[in-house]
């Protein structure tokens, strides 16, 4: 079956590098991206090396190959092979393959750390440390923090490098779908090779940041919109409850630009046996009998719309959606069996968005408000499910649509994409807005979070909408 995404061929979607930037010898190659940006791969077994994007990567043609010297000596167990450009000296040693004493990169450049300057290979960075040497990047969730969380890394450092390790990320293909890389794991997608880029800008941060978005893709412009005040509370509100305040907000001079709707806009009393409510996609009209009214008079009032999801769950028999989804993936609806939640899934995909998703955008809903990322385990080995609903949502809310126009005329368009999720590893970027996680509502949780903010822009992830106020207790 195509993607749901594109028309475009499953294969593997071409980002190679310039062939001149390569230098590669039995099981290894070291690509020359910039003066100060490095490839190394080594392969464990001998096969093929990844010329395909991936999740994190999209391009490896950053213009111009700079100039860099090779010097190889020695044989055997003395056998060196040495790259140097303007700013590093990287020096491998194929007898002791990609090891703490095999492969080094020094910088050529003064930074501000007094130990920095040279990453060994199996280097990285603990966040406990007693004298930062990385600046901190940003973290997976804030659920259940009161006050500071461990941060993964970023790309700033004092010590003057960083490392991005892309080993474990899947391939993309022409159709924006994802598939393993040759010779992964067919059980967890794993695979035993190395490929890992080496970022040696010392504290020319600007720069690094640069480079990073020309690596991975640019993080795009969201709504004008989205740039103002958001109203989010965990209640059971009725469409007259939630006007009502909207409109009390206006009087008091409180301006807003985006109604978030808590997962009480659908059903979530649903008969136990077959399991709770926090999965759902139908309207509760006790609380909203006209949904599309409801919507109309948010969009009244200058605001965008987004309503709270928990997909897990999948598409169960009470929800209005499901004898469309069943019948559009060949099932027997009268049988109310469940459908499973499966976002590496083409088939499944299709029928969420398609009979799930694409009618209660129509009735205006304007993005969604993506609220769950536990669980690692779909139909693609590797494929963590909360970066695949990212994706494919981010991808799904530019499509092309129709309208009527002026004098019944149908026209074409496509809305500015968006969605609103958890971050799900370097690449999130891409698809923003990012939300922040549910934290506990106490004065040392919001103290962190402007910190938090700031440092996550370190990994090139700043769009966000966090949850100031708390969640939790």
């Amino acid at each position: 079956m195509s993607s749901p995404l594109s028309t475009a061929p499953d294969r593997p979607l071409p980002a190679p590098a310039r062939p001149e930037a390569v230098v590669e010898g039995p099981g290894y190659r070291f690509t020359v991206l910039t003066s100060r940006l490095i490839r190394m791969e080594h392969l464990a077994v001998p096969g093929g090396f990844t010329d395909a994007a991936t999740q994190l990567v999209t391009s490896r043609d950053l213009g111009p190959v700079p100039d860099f010297r090779v010097r190889r000596t020695g044989s055997g167990e003395g056998e060196r092979v040495e790259v140097v450009t303007e700013h590093l000296h990287l020096t491998y040693r194929p007898f002791r393959g990609f090891s703490r004493t095999g492969l080094q990169v020094a910088l050529r450049t003064r930074v501000i750390h007094p130990h920095g300057g040279t990453w060994h290979f199996g280097d990285t960075w603990d966040p406990r440390e007693p004298y930062p040497t990385n600046l901190g990047g940003t973290a997976r969730t804030l659920d259940e923090a009161d006050g500071a969380v461990p941060l993964c890394p970023g790309l700033l450092s004092l010590a003057g490098w960083a490392v991005l390790d892309d080993s474990a990320s899947l391939l993309l293909t022409e159709d924006q779908w994802v598939r393993p890389r040759p010779g992964a794991s067919p059980v967890d997608g794993s695979t035993p090779d190395t490929d890992l880029y080496l970022f040696g800008y010392g504290q020319d941060y600007r720069a690094a940041l640069d480079d990073f978005f020309r690596l991975t893709g640019p993080t795009p412009l969201i709504d004008r919109a989205l740039l103002g005040n958001w109203w989010s509370r965990y209640h059971a509100y009725s469409e007259e409850e939630y006007l009502a305040l909207v409109d009390r907000f206006a009087a008091e001079g409180v301006p807003l630009s985006v109604a978030v709707v808590d997962m009480d806009w659908h059903e979530v009393d649903v008969d136990p046996a077959i399991g709770n409510g926090w999965t759902g996609y139908t309207w509760n009209r006790r609380l909203f009998p006209d949904p599309g009214r409801f919507l109309a008079a948010l969009h009244g009032r200058g605001l965008e719309v987004a309503l709270n999801l928990h997909p897990a769950d999948g598409i169960r028999r009470h929800e209005a959606a499901y004898r469309a989804v069943a019948a559009r993936l060949g099932l027997d609806p009268d049988t109310g069996t469940g459908i499973p939640f499966n976002i590496g899934d083409r088939a499944f995909t299709d029928a969420y968005l398609t009979c799930v998703h694409h009618p209660l955008e129509e009735q205006g809903v304007d993005f969604w408000w993506l609220d769950w990322q536990q669980g690692g385990a779909t139909d693609v080995p590797g494929l963590d499910p909360l970066w695949m609903l990212n994706h494919v949502h981010y991808l799904d809310s530019g499509r092309e649509r129709t309208r009527t126009g002026p004098g019944g005329r149908v026209e074409r368009y496509r809305r500015r994409p968006v969605t609103f999720s958890r971050f799900a590893d370097a690449s999130s970027h891409r698809t923003p807005v990012g939300f922040s996680g549910d934290t506990i509502t106490t004065w040392d949780s919001l103290r962190f979070q402007p910190e938090f903010t700031a440092t996550a822009a370190n990994i090139g992830y700043y769009w966000w909408s966090n949850d100031i106020g708390g969640h939790m207790f």
